[in-house]
């Protein structure tokens, strides 16, 4: 009698349970979710409960998530300015002379990449929630524009034309970044996977060093052309014309003195400062040399005009009215934005961990893209966060994106009073300053590790290294896009269907081929579903691998055939209309065969659908449990209560 009154409990426990999940509330409809999703854009997270606010709070919590230095600018000290100051000095100390060597890549004058180093940064002051990331141009932006926009204009024939499309490019890839950013379209840029950046990088690296072999070796003549073998062609080419050996001496001097400095920081950290200072050293060394020795009369190749001043107006050359290179400037624009919030994501989220805080994906993609529709109005190209630099923001001890202002001004200084020192600086410097920054993109140990942990991924990375070395940037990109949507269509059109039995002594079910320790439910035959959506694309496959797996189960137990077969659901977040169908289609095959169905923990969205679908009526209601443990102790309690019967 106390045992029937025990399993009574149990029973009565067990269909509360599942009350609980077949009564539970309907989950959003679509306009909720798209209002909730305008709230959390708009409002800051820990703003809860918005109808409750006053209208003055719910403006400034407005503010607060647009500007996020009205938040941490309230707190901000003195002690904290002197750590930025001198943050923001060592970091101009290199921004100077590498935004001059990447407009050179840009293949726009040497002024454009300073100015990107002074409207960019100081937008971003305000609203970006990275304190490290330095914000400029950046080698594999520069090597993208003028790869891409060079196929439309060439720069040596037409520079005008070239630099509007140039703008007209960054104002697009501003105007996608702040989309992805206000439609909270974050995860387009992770279609990017790491391992696709990881060879992109290197290989743009290899694409980017063999491009500044111009400058190193004083060439003329060179390939607008982005792949390895037109590069090579062009510098054996040009070696059968006159060249001149001393732009060669003068780059490797000084990219072996940059190099050296560099070993000299990392081994000393207290010289952090030294490798960050080499660059403009450098520049102000050679640029002596130049001008005290005339080298530039005897084939040094020099940068000569050299615009300063505050940033121009650039509005009124925006080719937006263009017919002819208009898609192709957009699309070139999509491109850039991408790669430069997959560059600077990565590059503010690697430091922000080292600090122990966390950045809003959102909020970056929001201050990069107005930061950079600001920028095409005020004469600058795509800016992005730059890891080299961001580093040494980090190593001088920069508290908060002040020191991005500070560079800033120290960038926009310069433009104002030394642009006409810099008449003579070599550009075999320039080359050099860009070689030294390209080994920081080569990442082998981080390539190894992907051949370690997954053999697809590794496949991604060395496909987008050679597309871009031996094709072009773009394609090299195209290929690791269409890799890793096929990659990702595959894993979901053939999910994984794993056997699950009982740990012994526990009541957790778990996979038999993981576990060898875990027995299976005799007369029961439980499959969960590895799968985050039962949709048209996988729905044919489920179905087809569940009946599968119960053949093979009723071949290997002949003795006890299977009368139940329970599917887990705990990991299918969501179903349509082909899903519920070919569950009714499997329902119907197997009760024909005298088999039961039952359901397990299906979500909130699955119990939803397939209430409304009357699934759950063709099922049977005390078919469907929270639990796989309380399917199979109902199962097995109704055969214990069948063979008591008998």
């Amino acid at each position: 009698m106390a045992q029937e009154q025990q399993l009574e409990v149990v029973n009565n426990g067990r269909a509360e349970r599942a009350r609980l999940l077949l009564n539970s509330p309907e989950p959003p409809t679509l306009w909720q979710e798209v209002a909730g999703s305008i709230r959390d854009t708009i409002l800051p997270y820990k703003v809860s409960s918005p109808e409750k606010q006053s209208p003055g709070k719910l403006a400034f919590s407005f503010l607060q998530g647009l500007f996020p230095i009205l938040e941490w600018g309230r707190n901000y000290k003195a002690t904290k300015f002197k750590k930025d100051l001198m943050a923001g000095l060592t970091l101009a100390s290199l921004c100077i002379p590498q935004s001059i060597g990447y407009a050179n890549l840009a293949k726009l004058d040497p002024q454009y990449g300073l100015y990107t180093s002074v409207v960019p940064p100081l937008i971003y002051a305000v609203m970006g929630s990275s304190r490290e990331i330095a914000i400029g141009p950046v080698a594999v932006v520069s090597l993208l524009l003028s790869a891409m926009v060079g196929k439309m204009v060439d720069p040596e024939v037409d520079p005008i034309s070239y630099r509007k499309i140039v703008f007209t490019v960054t104002f697009f890839a501003g105007t996608f970044q702040a989309a992805f950013g206000l439609f909270r379209l974050g995860f387009l840029v992770d279609f990017l996977s790491h391992a696709a950046l990881v060879g992109f990088m290197a290989g743009a690296a290899i694409v980017i060093g063999l491009q500044q072999l111009k400058g190193l070796l004083g060439l003329s003549n060179f390939t607008t052309k982005t792949d390895i073998v037109s590069v090579l062609k062009a510098v054996f080419s040009a070696l059968h014309h006159p060249w001149y050996p001393l732009n060669f001496v003068l780059g490797c001097s000084f990219l072996i003195f940059i190099l050296a400095t560099r070993f000299i920081g990392r081994r000393k950290k207290k010289l952090f400062w030294l490798p960050a200072i080499a660059p403009l050293l450098s520049v102000i060394l050679s640029t002596l040399i130049v001008y005290l020795t005339k080298a530039d009369e005897h084939g040094v190749k020099i940068v000569k005009h050299f615009k300063g001043g505050l940033n121009p107006s650039s509005l009124h050359q925006l080719h937006l009215n263009n017919n002819t290179h208009l898609g192709q400037a957009a699309k070139t624009g999509l491109i850039c934005a991408i790669v430069a919030l997959t560059e600077a994501i990565a590059v503010g989220r690697s430091f922000a961990s080292i600090k122990g805080y966390h950045i809003d994906g959102n909020k970056e993609m929001r201050a990069m893209g107005l930061m950079n529709i600001v920028g095409s109005l005020t004469s600058c190209y795509v800016a992005t966060g730059s890891f080299s630099r961001t580093a040494v923001n980090f190593s001088a001890g920069c508290e908060t994106v002040v020191s991005n202002i500070v560079m800033a001004i120290a960038v926009l200084l310069s433009l104002q009073f030394l642009t006409r020192l810099l008449y003579y600086t070599p550009l075999a410097i320039l080359a050099s300053i860009i070689l030294s920054a390209l080994p920081g993109l080569i990442d082998i140990p981080e390539a190894r590790n992907i051949w370690k942990v997954d053999k697809l991924d590794f496949v991604i990375c060395i496909t987008t290294f050679f597309g871009v070395l031996f094709a072009s940037v773009e394609i090299g990109l195209l290929v690791a896009v269409i890799i890793s949507f096929a990659k990702l269509i595959l894993e979901s059109i053939r999910p994984n269907t794993d056997v699950l039995g009982r740990l012994p002594g526990t009541d957790i079910f778990c996979n038999v081929v993981q576990y060898p320790m875990a027995t299976k439910t005799s007369g029961i035959l439980i499959i969960r579903i590895n799968a985050a959506s039962i949709c048209f694309a996988n729905a044919s496959f489920i179905r087809e691998r569940i009946l599968r797996l119960l053949e093979d189960e009723s071949q290997e137990n002949t003795k006890d055939r299977i009368r139940v077969l329970v599917l887990d659901m705990t990991n299918v977040m969501s179903i349509d209309t082909s899903g519920i169908i070919a569950l009714e289609e499997l329902l119907k095959k197997l009760v024909s065969q005298g088999t039961e169905v039952a359901l397990a923990n299906p979500r909130w969205r699955v119990i939803s659908k397939i209430k409304m679908s009357n699934f759950i009526d063709k099922l049977g209601r005390g078919a469907v449990f929270l639990t796989v443990e309380d399917a199979v102790d109902a199962n097995l309690d109704s055969k214990l209560h069948g063979l008591n019967s008998c």
